[in-house]
Parts: C-alpha cells; structure tokens; sequence
C-alpha cells in the first residue's frame, strides 16, 4: 500500500491519461455506432469528448483510486454507451467494428503518449521533460491494459462482443447469454488474480513493442 505522498503524487499523474483513455474510447463507440446507423448514443450527447459526460463516479474515479492505494492491477471502467445493435443497419456485422472501436482508439492513445515520451528525450534538462516524461510512460500503460482488458471474449467486453458477432448464430446465442454475468466473471478474475495472469504477460508484450518501435 502507498503512503499519502505517493498515492497523491501517483494520481495526479495517473489522472489525464485515464480521463483521455476512458473520454476517446466510449466516445469512438457512439461515432463508429452513429456511422453504422444507430443514433442512440448521439442523441444522448455521448458522441462528445467531453470527460463529463462519460465518467462513473465509482468506475471511473472510487475503483481506480483504491487499486492504485493498494498497489494492485489497475482497474476501472466508464458510462457504458447506450448501442441499440438492433438499429445498425447490418446488426451482427456491423456490431464488430462498433465493438473494436474503442480497444482501437486505445492503441492509437498509446502511440501517441508513447510519441509524447519519444518528445520528452528530446528535451533533456527541460523543466516539464520529467513529469510528461511520467504521464506519458502512464499513458502507454494504462491504454495498453484497457484496450487488453476490453478485448476480453466476454460479453459485455468489446472482445465478448467482437466474438458474438464473429460466430455461427447459434454459438453467438449461446455466448451472448453470458452477457448478464460478465462483469461477475471479470470481478471474480481480478480478485482472484487470474485476471492479470492472462492479460499480465500480453500487457508488457504490446507495452515493449510499442515502446521499441518508438526507439525507447
């Protein structure tokens, strides 16, 4: 467990990158939805990188901070944005690309802090090179583990969702009848450390191969 200093020192630095994080991914699901037909999430203002209207007090703000204080696998979640599948104009294909939209707007998030990383060596004995330096190596983590997190095969996950629409009818059935206890199945996997041992290794795989092909 941190001390007082550390756990404010580590939240202020842990905070923008997840605001970013948790802002362009739900709001990626609501555009690729809109794109593909379904308004919902549009008409609810959620197509919006506006922060505010995406953050869950518990998710977003409670459950990070007390995974933080107690050292373990950072953990968290936004609002859900409302998909109505049914008003896409190719339902189960089109629920794929709405599904990958936002583990992909993570991985384009991790690129770009891993750039802003590459511009911190840049500026050796520049007053702000340190703390971007910080916040930046945070961002390529904390995206890279939400876009792992989220590629999850289980309903309601992207990864549950993406492989719903991937399979035959009736094993898509059968696996989106999961959807229900999901998020039970994912608290159980955290609390039980299994969620990290299955995504631990694929986290640090993605985080090296990003940071070399940035030279890092």
């Amino acid at each position: 467990m941190m001390d007082a200093g550390n756990f404010i020192q580590a939240a202020a630095i842990y905070a923008l990158p997840i605001i970013f994080a948790i802002t362009f991914h739900e709001a990626a699901h609501g555009y690729v939805a809109k794109h593909f037909g379904d308004m919902t999430a549009y008409l609810q203002g959620r197509v919006s990188l506006n922060p505010l209207h995406h953050i869950d007090p518990i998710g977003t703000i409670v459950i990070p901070l007390v995974s933080l204080a107690l050292g373990g696998f950072l953990f968290g979640w936004a609002k859900p944005v409302p998909i109505n599948f049914s008003a896409l104009r190719h339902p189960k294909k089109d629920m794929l690309w709405v599904a990958i939209a936002g583990p992909a707007s993570n991985l384009i998030m991790a690129l770009i802090w891993a750039f802003m990383l590459k511009l911190a060596t840049w500026m050796p004995g520049n007053y702000f090179a340190s703390p971007l330096s910080v916040m930046a190596t945070m961002g390529v983590k904390i995206n890279i583990v939400l876009m792992m997190l989220n590629l999850l095969p289980i309903p309601p996950l992207d990864g549950g969702r993406v492989m719903v629409s991937l399979l035959p009818a009736r094993q898509s059935y059968q696996l989106a009848k999961i959807e229900p206890y999901g998020i039970i199945i994912l608290v159980v996997l955290l609390f039980t450390g299994m969620l990290g041992a299955i995504i631990g290794p694929l986290i640090n795989i993605a985080i090296n191969l990003i940071l070399q092909l940035f030279g890092l």
